[in-house]
């Protein structure tokens, strides 16, 4: 009997060793139909070497199709490669202060006041080893312009770079923060009684800094971003201390308290001070007072009896 089984013809024999039952009935494929052979049909010939070489090479390619169909599943598999999650971003870069002012496009002469003081070159160290962060406010270079003249040159090194730091504060603050912010907010400019401080005002993304001397408003935000926050300002925010005026040299540091007079002088400060004579000096002068005082009483009583 030859049967089909996916495109493959297989020659299987009906009989064992050519014994075969006269009286069954055998079907056979021909072109897809069974055909009823009669009864007394002669018995299918022994198998022959051809219907042994198709059977090994039935039992040759079963063992194939498994290995393709396992193969076919791992196709469909998810690959291990595909389904594992994406690698977690590394840490950001260091923060270039130089890049973010650069890039804005207005801030040449507040870079230049950052070089000079060496401020630009301590702030990423200082943020590095901060954990709270950093906010600085800059000021642009219409805000240096409308300074008046000779403002930076009559500033030492000391006060210019107690000014740049004026502008940064120790610590990360958004829009939000300076509008809830306890004032005054100390920056990193010290002073003669500790640092000194900046008032921030405002609602919503509109705030206010005031130094005390200068007023202005943050206009735009160059960065805000946890660990660091760069802000505009148009104005240079000046300490008021700058605009105090010193103390004039050998002055009294109590003035005199008013309604108090000087204390009279006595014989000994007068001596003292040349505006009276020693009583020495005095003795002759009153022996003449007394002479001539008797004398006249003399004449008086003399001037009774005329």
């Amino acid at each position: 009997m030859d049967i089909v089984w996916e495109g493959v013809a297989i020659m299987v024999p009906l009989g064992l060793g050519g014994v075969e039952d006269s009286n069954a009935d055998h079907d056979f494929i021909s072109d897809g139909n069974f055909i009823n052979q009669p009864h007394n049909s002669p018995p299918p010939p022994p198998p022959t070497a051809t219907t042994t070489t198709t059977t090994m090479a039935f039992s040759l390619t079963l063992p194939s199709l498994i290995l393709l169909s396992l193969t076919h599943l791992l196709f469909l598999l998810p690959s291990p490669t595909l389904s594992q999650s994406a690698p977690a971003p590394g840490p950001a870069g260091p923060i270039n202060l130089t890049a973010i002012l650069v890039q804005a496009g207005q801030y040449t002469a507040f870079l230049r006041l950052l070089n000079q003081t060496q401020v630009l070159t301590q702030l990423p160290n200082q943020l590095n080893n901060s954990n709270q962060g950093m906010t600085l406010l800059a000021p642009t270079d219409n805000a240096f312009l409308n300074l008046p003249a000779g403002t930076l040159n009559s500033l030492s090194q000391e006060k210019k770079v107690k000014l740049v730091l004026y502008h940064v504060l120790p610590k990360y603050y958004s829009l939000e923060d300076l509008n809830t912010v306890s004032n005054p907010v100390p920056t990193q400019a010290g002073g003669s009684k500790g640092s000194l401080g900046l008032n921030f005002t405002g609602r919503g993304n509109q705030v206010n800094v005031s130094t005390g001397v200068v007023d202005t408003q943050i206009n735009n935000a160059l960065r805000q971003q946890f660990p660091f926050a760069v802000y505009q300002v148009d104005k240079v925010l000046l300490p008021a201390e700058f605009s105090e005026a010193p103390a004039p040299e050998g002055s009294s540091s109590s003035p005199p308290v008013k309604g108090k007079t000087p204390a009279a002088k006595g014989p000994s400060s007068q001596a003292a001070d040349g505006d009276g004579s020693s009583p020495a000096n005095n003795g002759g002068g009153r022996r003449m007072d007394m002479g001539l005082g008797l004398m006249g009483g003399v004449v008086l009583f003399c001037m009774t009896f005329l």
